[in-house]
Parts: C-alpha cells; structure tokens; sequence
C-alpha cells in the first residue's frame, strides 16, 4: 500500500501541475480525494495491516493530502493569474482616447412652452390651480353654462367613461375650465388663478391630437371689466413671444363667456404681410376669452348682480408651435429624437 500511495502521490501531483482549467483541478480534486477516490481506496485497507505500517501509512497519506492541497492551491491561483493576463490582452483599453460625449437631456418644447405660460401669469398674480382629468358631467359642461341640450356640446368631441357609482356621467375633461369652477366653488371674491394641464377630445389630425394641454385662467371681483383683460393679454403675447405684436380681438361664442372673443396676434412669418401659414390674412389666431357668464357665477354662488370676472383659454402645443416654429403638432408627441434635438 504504501507503493500505491507514493503512485498516487506522484500521479496526483502531476496531473495537478499539468491541469489547463480550474474545472481540471475540481475533477482532479475528486477523483484523488473524493468518498470514492484513490487516496480514500487506499486508506480503506488501513485496517489488514499492523500497527507499525499502520502508522507509517496513516503518516505518510496526511502529508500528501497536505501537498495536494497546498499544490492545488498554487495551481488555482496560477490559472486565474493566467486568465486574468489573458482578459487584460484581448480586452485592454486605450484610456488616452477620448470618451464618447453624452448627449445632455432637455425639456419638451410643451413642457417648457407651458412653464413659461405658468411663469409669465403667476408672475401676474395668477397662482396655478389643478384639478382631475376624469371629470363630471357637470364640472365639464352643465357649471359652464352648457347644459344636456345646448348645441355647444357639438363642439367637444368628448371621450364619456362609465358612469361613477352614484350614476353621475364621467369623461375625460375636454377642456381646464372645470378647474375654474372648482376653484370659486364654495368662495367669495376676489378669485384669479389659472389652470394648466392635459385635455382629451376626439380628433387627430396635423393641427390636432386626442390629447393635447391648455391653461386657462380666470379673475372676478368688483368692477372687472373688457378692458382689463384686453391689457393682460396683450402684455402676456408680447412677453411669452419676445418681440412687440400687433393684438387684435374679434367677437366670438363660448357658451361660458358673455360677451366672447377670439384673439389674434400678427404673424410671426411674414410680419403681417401674409403668407400661407396665416392663410394670406397676416393674423394668427392664439387664444379664447370673454368676460365671464352670470349664469356660471350663480352656478359657484357667487352674487352675480355684485361681480363680475374674465376667463381666457390658450391651447400651449399652439403656441409652442408658433414659438418654435414646428409645422405639424403631431411631431410633438412622435418622440422622434431628431425632432427633438432639434428644438432643445
């Protein structure tokens, strides 16, 4: 037996010197130590022999099993120096090249259309208020003075939800004007603020989209008048656009406004001159307001004979494209980076 050992000593620590991998080693581990190895084989014939050989063999297989192990130790840590070297090699990098820039990330020109919207108002004294997006019938329309029958409602092409568990209609809001009503609900003058946030209607097209974001605003308080609000909108053009403009209102309908009217600016693109993007008229077309409805303020219980206030609504992916130049407003939400670049 003790020839079989020396064998196998010698054997062992061959194959362990000679071993390519760190799975090698683990075979090579097994086979010489493991419950059925060669060392284990051996030693199972420890008991036929006497006690001196014994002693000698039981000696002799400790030390061996300490140099195996101590070897396999070294060989281990040989292989992963060896493939540690070898990775280095054939992945090294040249860290005197220079790195690859990244490119910063921006606002969405919606995004930074409508905090400077809500910039230039607050400045004004108008603070931001919000509201929900999935709104009541009556919230949306009949507060508003446009009640089931009113032929308003053909102009709002309206998303309806299933009714709320008290049977009240819900929809996705068509527009920020409940958050009017929300505000001077409950209160008294005087009242102002305005309503930035996302609204939902039907359409799409390239001067349309399901969803787009408007921000309205509102005063009431004694003495409001036309007037007022005529100035406000006028500083708030030239402000937000940068530049003096020719500002010119034209009466309109809105069923929450009496007397209404549409506002428009000169063209940005020919100065007034005409061009196709005004359609030859030298106007565009940038917002709605009026001064509001005594229907809406009996509405909130605001004494209507005693009040009286202006609102005024503005689409920002309107004005975002007026500002930036942008053709179509569906560019606005195809995420196209190109785009995006181009307009940071």
């Amino acid at each position: 037996m003790l020839e079989e050992l020396s064998a196998l000593k010698a054997a062992a620590l061959t194959e362990l010197t000679q071993a390519a991998s760190p799975a090698e080693l683990e075979t090579i581990r097994v086979k010489t130590l493991g419950k059925k190895g060669s060392l284990t084989q051996i030693l199972r014939g420890l008991g036929q022999m006497n006690e001196a050989d014994r002693t000698t063999l039981g000696a002799q297989a400790n030390a061996f099993n300490e140099e195996f192990a101590l070897t396999l130790t070294r060989r281990m840590e040989a292989l992963k120096q060896q493939e540690l070297t070898q990775r280095l090699t054939r992945e090294w990098v040249d860290v005197t090249l220079p790195g690859r820039p990244r490119s910063p990330g921006t606002l969405h020109p919606v995004t930074r259309a409508q905090n400077e919207i809500i910039h230039l108002f607050t400045a004004m004294g108008f603070p931001p208020a919000s509201g929900p997006e999935v709104e009541s019938d009556w919230y949306n329309f009949e507060a508003l003075n446009i009640p089931p029958d009113h032929p308003a409602r053909e102009m709002h092409d309206t998303f309806y939800l299933p009714p709320a568990p008290d049977g009240r209609k819900r929809l996705l809001r068509t527009h920020t004007s409940p958050v009017q009503i929300r505000v001077m609900e409950g209160k008294q003058p005087p009242l102002r603020a305005i309503a930035p946030g996302k609204v939902f209607r039907c359409d799409s097209d390239i001067t349309h989209t399901p969803m787009f974001h408007q921000v309205e605003g509102f005063l009431v308080d004694e003495g409001v008048h036309f007037g007022q609000l005529k100035g406000l909108l006028e500083a708030f053009l030239v402000q937000f656009f940068e530049r003096p403009l020719p500002v010119r209102f034209r009466p309109s309908f809105f069923p929450f406004t009496e007397p209404s009217a549409e506002v428009d600016m000169g063209c940005l693109f020919c100065e007034g001159q005409g061009c196709r993007i005004c359609k030859r008229t030298g106007w565009l077309e940038v917002l709605g307001c009026g001064l509001i409805h005594p229907n809406v303020l009996a509405h909130v219980g605001i004494d209507r004979e005693r009040y009286t206030g202006f609102a005024f609504g503005m689409g920002v992916e309107r004005l975002a494209m007026l500002k930036y130049g942008i053709s179509d407003m569906r560019a606005l939400f195809d995420n196209d980076i190109r785009f995006l670049d181009r307009h940071a």
